[in-house]
């Protein structure tokens, strides 16, 4: 698959390949597409809502990136790289245990354990959505309160790490809630790179959304197939991993096939999309998935 690439990453691509520069290491990162089913077959009117028609079935969330801060301009799921803080502190957890997720995700089970712990994370202070409860079978309801918001942002300053946060309100990590879906590594030339793993996770009845993310200046729900849509017209800006996931959910029906179709996936393989240059001179982003 063959994708446009913006004119400042084709510079910015020369630039490194002319000075003869090493790839910067790739920082680990987790992003995650949070799922809602959807039954309305026409245009939609719930607020942060695309307002178009699309289709049943379900809704991603997407978040566009400010442009003063890493991939500003394009739109993209919430996510962020690992935290030191992600790692440490006991909690309680629920689900598939690290080991699991070490074999799924193809790291060790400590890692594992920061992945999933910065993906729920990273859900919670991007869309205000807690993948947490008070036992291994419940979620918490809605987390949209004033003294919910002063966790939020002490864990934004890094003053108060995840564990700390579910430890002090006796809360349980629900990991059964996240699906590994895919791995992206950042093209080498760019400054800064993450190497990515992708989650799904279904919207926990009783909570919502929020526009509370300091990193963008517009969030939204909408259907895959109208997001693709804006971005093959020219109105959105999606890189590769992006776009390539959106397409690949865009053919299940609702958010429990998305869960069955993560099940029989290899989310350890990962994709890095490569620069192609035609023989006219046009640069594209190659993705070819394992």
């Amino acid at each position: 698959m063959l994708f446009a690439v913006p004119e400042a990453m084709v510079e910015q691509a020369s630039r490194f390949y002319a000075a003869g520069r090493e790839p910067v290491r790739p920082r680990v990162a987790a992003t995650v597409l949070l799922l809602r089913p959807t039954t309305d077959p026409g245009p939609t009117t719930d607020p942060g809502s695309t307002g178009e028609p699309g289709g049943t079935g379900f809704e991603v969330y997407l978040i566009r990136r400010v442009a003063a801060v890493a991939f500003g301009g394009v739109y993209a799921f919430p996510g962020g790289g690992v935290d030191p803080s992600d790692a440490a502190g006991e909690l309680d957890w629920a689900g598939p245990d690290p080991e699991h997720w070490a074999a799924r995700l193809g790291c060790p089970p400590d890692q594992a354990r920061a992945v999933v712990c910065a993906a729920a994370r990273e859900v919670f202070e991007e869309s205000g959505v807690l993948l947490a409860g008070p036992d291994e079978t419940t979620v918490v309801d809605a987390v949209d309160g004033p003294e919910w918001e002063v966790d939020r942002q002490a864990l934004l300053a890094r003053t108060l790490s995840f564990a700390e946060l579910l430890r002090r309100r006796r809360l349980t990590l629900r990991s059964d809630l996240l699906a590994a879906w895919s791995r992206w590594i950042t093209p080498d030339f760019e400054p800064r790179r993450f190497d990515a793993h992708f989650f799904v996770a279904r919207l926990p009845v009783g909570q919502a959304t929020r526009d509370v993310s300091g990193e963008a200046d517009q969030t939204l729900w909408v259907r895959p197939r109208l997001a693709l849509n804006r971005a093959e017209s020219g109105d959105w800006q999606l890189l590769p991993p992006t776009r390539v996931t959106l397409g690949e959910v865009a053919g299940c029906a609702d958010p429990g096939a998305v869960f069955a179709a993560a099940a029989g996936r290899d989310p350890a393989v990962p994709v890095t999309p490569q620069l192609h240059v035609d023989p006219d001179g046009t640069v594209s982003f190659a993705v070819v998935k394992p």
